[in-house]
């Protein structure tokens, strides 16, 4: 059995060592890709960030994405400084500048920005915001199903921190990761305040039982812009679909289990605290969600 992978993982490519990235209004190379550390992002996990893929030349759902972000600043009270059409045109520059076409991946990221004195209060960032774009190659290599554990972090109430929020803040679930593979696992599965499954700590998740796909209600985890896709999905092709609550139980009997997020798309689940899930590979509806999610991009990307 191949040893720990990660649910982003990728295929080495030697282009990613001369990748050119986007700072704040200028593209430079990545080793000049530099913050201050006295940014806010830094020092305080003080932003807000999206992913992006590239497929045929078209960044997928970027309206989707750039909704996600502009909402994220708006609710901790980051003024992003750039317009909607200004931030796209600077992920368009980026992908000019590094020459790609397909199977690339973005992260845009924003902070707000360095602070004049090391301490936490957000009058101190006076210098605007720090914007970034870093961009690689990447296609996914994933060598088996993933195998989850359960975590006994959650995902907590909005009032803490809502998980609605695609934050730089990401130690809670960063734990999560470290105790999965501390007990063995490739990724963490995380439960909600009521016990029931929720996520995982970098995907959404979803279970079969029986021909029905089902996942969280959506309370506690990332509003997922794939996971949004799949239920769409799931609906206008007649595939039983429910946002519930669930149980440990209900999963491990389940006969499939996958993850979404931008980066696989859709990555099947082969094994959660020790029990194989299904017979341990990628299930039937699995595959044909896969197909239809497929289908989908060429049509965004046509």
């Amino acid at each position: 059995m191949t040893d720990h992978q990660t649910t982003h993982q990728a295929a080495e490519d030697a282009r990613n060592e001369t990748l050119l990235l986007w700072l704040n209004g200028r593209i430079v190379p990545k080793a000049e890709a530099l913050v201050s550390v006295y940014d806010s992002g830094f020092m305080l996990g003080d932003g807000v960030w999206e992913g992006l893929r590239l497929y045929d030349g078209t960044w997928a759902f970027a309206d989707e994405h750039l909704d996600r972000l502009f909402e994220a600043a708006k609710a901790i009270d980051l003024d992003i400084g750039m317009s909607r059409a200004e931030v796209m045109q600077a992920l368009l520059d980026t992908q000019a500048a590094n020459d790609m076409h397909s199977d690339a991946h973005a992260r845009l990221m924003v902070t707000r920005g360095v602070k004049t004195r090391p301490f936490q209060h957000p009058s101190l960032s006076q210098q605007g915001p720090t914007i970034t774009i870093i961009m690689e190659h990447s296609k996914p290599r994933i060598a088996r199903p993933i195998r989850l554990a359960t975590v006994p972090h959650i995902r907590g109430l909005p009032m803490t921190q809502d998980p609605k929020l695609n934050s730089h803040s990401k130690l809670n679930c960063i734990l999560a990761c470290i105790a999965a593979e501390k007990a063995g696992a490739d990724e963490a599965l995380m439960l909600d305040i009521h016990g029931f499954v929720n996520t995982t700590n970098a995907c959404n998740f979803f279970i079969v039982r029986k021909g029905e796909v089902w996942t969280s209600t959506g309370d506690y985890c990332m509003n997922g812009i794939t996971r949004q896709k799949v239920i769409d999905l799931c609906r206008a092709n007649d595939i039983p679909v429910y946002e519930r609550n669930y149980s440990l139980v209900d999963t491990y009997g389940a006969d499939e289990a996958f993850l979404t997020g931008t980066f696989g798309a859709q990555t099947p689940v082969g094994q959660i605290d020790g029990r194989v899930i299904g017979d341990g590979l990628q299930g039937p509806v699995t595959t044909r969600i896969q197909g239809l999610y497929k289908a989908l991009i060429q049509r965004e990307t046509a």
